[in-house]
């Protein structure tokens, strides 16, 4: 499982089973799940006062344990749901977390997972998941870096023999350019729009450049006037957009940069050769890989099915869970 701030995705037998966004809605009278995932955020920010949507986890953790139980049960019966098998819950778990969790924050994922029925349950790192997911062989004595730009944390890492030598962590991923965006829809065109949005937005116009050889058409999107308080409708470019989100993406490419100057000089010169790959949701940020090869100077790999490279790993990691177990939390 690949518990993420804005998608949950599940592997089951080397297949996506569950690709949903990491939401749920309860009854405030009942406290009752009443949707979760696609449903649960069709409904958010649109519910009335007995309805109300939670996202469980904030920067890549759990923030709010009893919603994240339910969210983790609701979504491990989605997956049984209409078949005939009699074991309808999980009975070995990997889930994947950020590298720099602290103890209490790996302790709410155990246990949450084992109250919503998992028996054996090992966590991951994500950078390492990462490295799997696309391919390296972190056995051997070769650097590799690595960079998953998720929803919450972006991961910066560097990888050799089965470990992390030197990384960062940045709590500056998905979630924090959506709400740059919507500062800068409310500063520049006085326009609040919602957090959807702003996601919209982000994958249809958003750039890390202000210059990109191909130009994605201007992107339309309604909100309300906070002069008038009526709807309104504002056409944004990637260009203004890309300058909205300059200050984010200028901390991740510092990021990179450090991890780099505190990275051995011989893991340094397996870089150089092999080059950066980046991979989560965020990297498919339009211009980000051209961004951070012309800072960094070398060359950067941006993985196909970014999306998929964690669950990916964090599903090899489970298959060859003997041979793999030392790079385990359990």
């Amino acid at each position: 499982m690949d518990l993420g701030t804005a998608n949950t995705l599940i592997m089951l037998n080397d297949q996506v089973v569950l690709n949903e966004p990491s939401i749920i809605a309860v009854d405030t009278i009942t406290g009752e799940l009443v949707a979760l995932g696609r449903k649960a955020m069709e409904m958010h920010e649109k519910t009335p006062e007995n309805i109300k949507t939670i996202r469980p986890l904030k920067d890549g953790v759990i923030s709010n344990f009893n919603a994240a139980e339910q969210m983790i049960r609701g979504m491990i019966k989605m997956i049984f749901e209409g078949k005939k098998s009699l074991i309808k819950t999980a009975q070995k778990m990997v889930i994947c977390i950020p590298y720099g969790a602290t103890e209490v924050e790996k302790r709410a994922v155990r246990d949450s997972a084992e109250n919503a029925g998992v028996k054996e349950l090992y966590l991951i790192h994500e950078p390492i998941a990462a490295a799997v997911g696309i391919g390296i062989d972190i056995e051997e004595p070769n650097g590799s870096m690595v960079i998953d730009i998720g929803g919450g944390t972006t991961e910066i890492a560097v990888i050799s023999l089965c470990g992390v030598v030197c990384n960062q962590s940045l709590k500056i991923a998905g979630d924090q350019l959506n709400k740059d965006i919507l500062n800068f829809m409310r500063r520049s065109h006085n326009l609040l729009i919602g957090e959807r949005s702003a996601e919209r937005i982000k994958i249809e116009v958003g750039a890390a450049l202000q210059e990109l050889d191909e130009a994605p058409a201007n992107f339309t999107v309604i909100g309300r006037d906070m002069m008038t308080g009526l709807p309104k409708e504002v056409t944004v470019n990637y260009t203004e957009v890309s300058a909205a989100m300059e200050k984010s993406i200028s901390v991740i490419e510092e990021s990179v940069i450090k991890t780099l100057e505190t990275c051995p000089p011989e893991l340094a010169g397996d870089i150089y050769r092999k080059g950066i790959h980046i991979t989560g949701g965020g990297s498919n940020l339009k211009g980000l890989d051209k961004r951070l090869e012309l800072k960094t100077k070398l060359k950067v790999h941006l993985c196909e099915n970014s999306l998929l490279s964690v669950i990916k790993g964090t599903s090899t990691s489970l298959k060859k869970l003997k041979s793999m177990k030392h790079i385990l939390v359990r």
